[in-house]
């Protein structure tokens, strides 16, 4: 619901399961430990999986990208980037080429 008032165009929600599976996926431990060690990479896996399991009818990278720095800024970090690295980052995530690990050192440079 927060997606369809807060992203440009008010996009609906087409698939609700995406974004049950983004909040389980952040949150994914094995015995105790949690898959990913660090808000950056918490949100990279974040990004990751709503840019490739769309939850929205359209703005899905927008929407991907605002998650995860609002995740970044919600960690406590304090976030620095524009619009090209933003751009960059969708495209890099949404071609296939990058892993968790490559989305979240790219988040980690936008640490400051």
């Amino acid at each position: 619901m927060v997606a369809e008032h807060n992203t440009p165009g008010d996009p609906q929600v087409t698939d609700w399961g995406a974004l049950v599976a983004a909040v389980s996926r952040h949150e994914a431990e094995i015995f105790g430990t949690p898959v990913y060690a660090d808000a950056p990479a918490r949100a990279a896996a974040l990004l990751q999986l709503l840019l490739h399991v769309p939850a929205l009818e359209r703005s899905n990278a927008l929407f991907a990208s605002a998650v995860a720095y609002a995740y970044l800024v919600a960690s406590g970090l304090k976030v620095s980037t524009s619009p090209e690295q933003v751009r960059d980052l969708a495209k890099l995530v949404k071609d296939g080429t990058a892993d968790v690990r490559a989305i979240a050192d790219e988040l980690r440079a936008w640490s400051v």
